[in-house]
């Protein structure tokens, strides 16, 4: 196989682009493509092609609620066995008694298939396979006999069916038979008319009967030659193009209703585009992708090493300075969150919408102990706001079936949220206790809704999701209990995600107030009370409110200088558990601060440096946020180059990158691509301290560059360029009124407006930091004070819709 010179060029002018040289092998070498309801992975093999496919509401099960009442009296028994110090016994019940019942929800489930066969094609030359993520396409060229062959595919957002374009440089060259299959039982493709159809039923899992109805049809709209089908393989002869249509649909209505007609949807997509050409297709799915997409752009410089092929860019990341790969990989998170989550649809699963299988990997559910909540970081962070859409109608939908659990399960008024659910929106325990006995899943999705408002400052909005936040603080004030060991009130029984502690035999996870609790439910009941000043003024929940939170338990600092992780002192340095889940309150909330909260700022950090840096690939992900949230840009892009680590199919352990830059646990979870996503932007700038941080994270290598419109809290839109690792230029689009204060360690110079110097508390309400207790600190830890640089800060009063430039010296 030969790569033509035109193709390098192609790459040095477009670097938006993942491109490669040979075709895929396997699954995590293929590229995906995704319209929010249908996905697509390609592996652009000449004589094979091969496209799985998914459609976002393929799943196993049916509507059921795994809520049971068997825990109403273990629950007691357990907290009396951990308040004892018998971890082991409380876990032990808390398995038998408090666990799931019935099922451990069900999985999400792949499509199947659609192959196109060209005889002859095994022999090619000159061959080049790209992902463009500055349009949504996907790009398949080589050269068989003298003759260039092109594929172009698209999974289209205006017209929701899955489009391939083939053409040849000469006429009636395209000759191939396209086969649909499925791994689901009684799946035989069939024809109809000149159409190839495969009809089946989600699987029945765990004795919850598979009742989502699914049916997929491929039709070829062709220039020249024949097209017919027979025994559900469609035949192409001859022609000097052709167009395959692939549509997929189910009779899925919501969590609770299965009722639409399948067959009718699916034929009525297909029939809606087949009197369109592709370039219409394409022109209506690249005008609607764009509008997100190009809203943000990042340009870290470029040089030599963008030239290969991204797989083997991945490879040498680690040993060469390749600033465009990280600028590449921010924006195809960017591509992948526009392509698996969009209004109206399901929230991105642990695999976003690409998956192989019907029973993928933690069942490609929603894990909400972070990873369902990480796949939306760079939402509003990168501007893209509309595909937090399905997330945010999640939440509502759980609020509905925790309430049930709440009361079934712990008579308990509000509603819960376990570590773990599915599209039927199950809320109750699962697998087993040592993960699934975390009930603060709640807290942490009204975390993320009330970053939304943050962001937004949309009191409409946040009068609609004040109920859910509300709900889930009424859980807590309910099933809160005093721990008769520190008179703390506290969340038992619980755990860390999903590490175990020291306790009893050391193999246990379930305890009593761990510190993630008490800075999830800090932070939704500190919300809550702004909020219902704002949208519903409520006195008396308010006093409740203040009242628990006078009672819960301040972040102590250990004797090997780290944040605790769990009320008692049981950390090990040595451990090096992929989670860092005590570290929730340095990010992505803002409870531990250089600037408020110094101890525990130092503490964050030696607790971090504990856990060391290479892990699962998500967990890196995480890193790299809180080394950005620990102001060492340095750190956070070792971090980064961590990530960009190649995983191939021989590599068995760790994390890092497959070569279709896809986040490695292993295997495939895409909540990593979310959190560096993210990770990268919040190097750049943060704004949860009070201020707008300018480059608050810096690499010293990223000497210059730009990153444009990413958006900061209080509804600002920021432009922002640098020189010799200083802020040269901002630009700052206001979407309301408010004072802005800005944070950087250079001189900045207004243009044409008004800016002071900044004193005292900044009035702006969208910019308010939390003021947590004063952290318990051992008698044996140590502490280094905190070393800040000398920053700038001004405030300058802004107006809703204009906009403000800036210059530094």
């Amino acid at each position: 196989m030969v790569l033509l010179g035109i193709n390098f060029a192609l790459a040095q002018q477009q670097p938006l682009k993942l491109w490669y040289d040979k075709p895929a092998a396997i699954w995590n070498e293929a590229l995906p493509l995704g319209n929010g309801r249908l996905g697509a992975m390609v592996f652009g093999n000449p004589s094979i092609e091969r496209l799985q496919l998914n459609e976002e509401t393929i799943w196993a099960g049916s509507p059921n609620s795994n809520a049971h009442t068997k825990s109403l009296a273990a629950v007691p028994v357990v907290r009396k066995l951990i308040f004892e110090g018998k971890f082991d016994e409380a876990q032990a019940l808390a398995d038998e008694d408090i666990m799931s019942q019935t099922n451990n929800g069900m999985p999400y489930q792949t499509f199947g298939s659609v192959y196109i066969s060209f005889s002859g094609h095994d022999k090619f030359t000159n061959y080049y396979r790209d992902l463009n993520i500055e349009n949504a396409t996907a790009t398949v060229k080589y050269t068989v006999n003298g003759v260039d062959y092109k594929r172009e595919i698209l999974t289209a957002f205006g017209d929701q069916v899955v489009a391939v374009k083939l053409t040849a440089s000469k006429p009636g060259m395209i000759s191939c038979n396209v086969m649909m299959n499925s791994p689901f039982d009684k799946t035989d493709p069939y024809s109809d008319g000149n159409q190839s159809v495969i009809s089946g039923v989600g699987s029945t899992v765990e004795g919850q009967k598979g009742r989502v109805k699914f049916q997929g049809r491929t039709a070829v709209k062709n220039v020249g030659g024949s097209v017919t089908s027979k025994n559900g393989i469609i035949s192409i002869d001859g022609a000097d193009e052709a167009t395959l249509y692939i549509s997929i649909a189910t009779n899925f209505v919501d969590y609770k209703i299965l009722d639409e007609n399948q067959e009718q949807k699916c034929k009525r997509f297909l029939e809606a585009a087949l009197p369109k050409n592709f370039e219409e297709i394409k022109a209506t799915h690249v005008n609607y992708y764009q509008k997100f997409f190009n809203r943000a752009t990042l340009d870290l410089g470029t040089n030599s090493a963008m030239n290969a092929p991204t797989d083997e860019r991945i490879k040498n990341f680690s040993k060469q300075f390749d600033p465009q790969l990280v600028s590449l990989y921010f924006q195809f998170g960017r591509y992948l969150l526009i392509s698996c989550s969009q209004p109206g649809g399901q929230p991105a699963n642990l695999q976003g919408i690409w998956n192989d299988m019907l029973a993928p990997p933690w069942e490609s559910k929603y894990t909400m102990n972070i990873n369902a909540e990480m796949n939306y970081w760079p939402a509003e962070l990168t501007n893209l706001s509309e595909m937090h859409e399905p997330f945010i109608q999640m939440a509502k939908e759980l609020a509905v079936t925790g309430q049930e659990t709440a009361k079934t399960m712990y008579n308990a008024n509000g509603w819960v949220l376990h570590h773990n659910t599915d599209i039927w929106r199950i809320t109750g325990p699962i697998d087993h206790a040592a993960s699934g006995m975390w009930m603060t899943g709640g807290a942490w999705v009204c975390q993320d809704l009330w970053e939304r408002y943050l962001y937004t400052g949309d009191k409409k909005y946040l009068a609609e999701i004040y109920p859910i936040m509300k709900g889930a603080a009424q859980f807590f004030l309910d099933f809160m209990v005093i721990d008769p060991n520190t008179n703390y009130l506290v969340v038992v029984p619980s755990s860390s995600p999903e590490n175990v502690h020291a306790g009893g035999s050391g193999k246990a996870t379930i305890a009593s107030g761990t510190t993630m609790d008490n800075q999830l439910i800090f932070d939704l009941f500190t919300h809550v009370l702004t909020a219902s000043d704002l949208v519903a003024p409520d006195a008396a929940f308010a006093k409740k409110i203040k009242e628990a939170l006078a009672k819960m338990p301040p972040m102590k600092i250990g004797k090997h200088n780290q944040l605790q992780e769990w009320q008692d002192d049981w950390d090990n340095p040595k451990d090096n558990h992929r989670h860092v889940s005590h570290l929730y309150g340095l990010f992505p909330s803002n409870q531990i601060s250089a600037f408020r909260t110094p101890e525990l700022f130092e503490a964050a950090k030696q607790s971090l440096i504990y856990r060391t840096d290479e892990s699962t690939g998500w967990s890196m992900g995480w890193k790299v946020n809180l080394w950005a949230r620990l102001l060492d840009g340095n750190h956070a892009y070792k971090l980064i180059q961590d990530q960009l680590h190649l995983v191939t199919a021989d590599q068995r352990k760790g994390g890092g990158t497959y070569p279709n830059m896809l986040d490695a646990h292993q295997p495939f979870q895409i909540d990593g691509n979310f959190g560096c996503a993210a990770g990268i932007a919040e190097m750049l700038m943060q704004s949860q301290e009070g201020a707008i941080h300018l480059l608050p994270a810096l690499p010293t290598v990223w000497k210059n560059g730009s990153i444009k419109g990413i958006v900061a809290r209080g509804g600002y839109i920021i432009d922002l360029e640098w020189k010799n690792n200083k802020v040269s230029m901002l630009k700052i689009k206001a979407k309301l009124d408010g004072n802005c204060r800005l944070r950087l360690e250079n001189n900045l110079k207004a243009s044409g407006f008004t800016m002071k110097i900044a004193k005292g508390e900044n009035p702006n309400p969208l910019f308010q930091t939390p003021t947590v207790k004063k952290p318990i600190i051992s008698e044996k830890a140590k502490l280094p004070k905190v070393k800040l640089p000398k920053y700038k800060e001004y405030d300058v009063d802004m107006k809703a819709g204009q906009t403000y430039t800036f210059y530094g010296n």
